[in-house]
């Protein structure tokens, strides 16, 4: 249908909309690549399109465009291979906030959503009142929940557990002469799957110098998965949050409460 033609050129419904689908891609391509070294390989494959299309488009250099073209033709795999994790966490965000994924009748349907709807609500109270009680001691520990991705991979670097979630048992596992602190602890349906767990570090450049290596890896988890995170720092006792790549600092108990209903209800 069309909207209204201005000269030669018409504008159709379908172009608006064209456009809106390409702009919202893009600004979550953005999302997606800022801060980190992806933005740069990003950057680099642009500039080298723009010198392929220049040299052989415009000045007709057929040498240097014919190997310009080797690497553009092998670009979609190229593309795959570098922004492995990006292309990951782009898929994540589809999955997670998808119509399939939030409607209820779908929920009942899909086989993938029948063990959601059977799973327990999860109990945030042991985490958040442990968070609090290691947070007065500067007692350094990294907590992630799983949501619907499946973490066993992660914790199969670690020590499994299986074991209920209370506040002692966490900080007994935290507590800095156990074996079992020099790492992350897992939960998934209230229940400690494993300690000890070793996390990817994300690579983005703007994360602050202050935060050290467990505040690093609970983004680097929720950048390859939908966990959530939270992080006491050893060194002044403040409680984080990092939940969708993203890091919320310097938390209440009750800011920390409030982002967990949110996000894990």
């Amino acid at each position: 249908m069309e909207l209204f033609h201005i000269g030669f050129i018409s504008v159709r419904f379908l172009d608006i909309l064209d456009i809106l689908i390409v702009a919202f891609l893009l600004y979550k391509l953005y999302q997606l690549l800022k801060g980190g070294v992806a933005m740069n390989i990003f950057i680099g494959i642009i500039i080298i399109y723009f010198l392929w299309w220049l040299l052989v488009k415009v000045l007709d250099m057929q040498l240097l465009g014919a190997i310009l073209g080797q690497f553009i033709g092998v670009g979609v795999i190229a593309m795959v291979v570098l922004f492995q994790q990006e292309i990951r966490r782009f898929l994540i965000f589809l999955g997670t906030n998808s119509i399939l994924s939030k409607n209820s009748f779908t929920k009942q349907i899909l086989p993938w959503n029948w063990k959601l709807q059977t799973a327990e609500p999860i109990n945030i109270n042991p985490v958040i009142k442990a968070c609090v009680s290691m947070s007065k001691t500067k007692t350094g520990a990294i907590i992630v929940i799983a949501r619907k991705t499946d973490l066993a991979l992660f914790e199969g670097t670690g020590d499994l557990m299986e074991a209920d979630v209370s506040k002692r048992l966490l900080e007994s596992i935290f507590f800095k002469n156990s074996p079992l602190h020099d790492g992350a602890v897992i939960i998934n349906n209230n229940k400690i799957k494993a300690a000890r767990c070793v996390l990817p570090v994300t690579e983005r450049l703007d994360i602050p110098a202050q935060y050290g290596m467990r505040h690093r890896a609970a983004i680097g988890v929720t950048e390859q998965s939908d966990a959530v995170a939270v992080i006491v720092s050893e060194e002044n006792g403040q409680i984080a949050y990092a939940s969708n790549a993203e890091l919320y600092p310097n938390l209440t108990a009750e800011e920390l409460e409030k982002r967990l209903r949110v996000d894990l209800n």
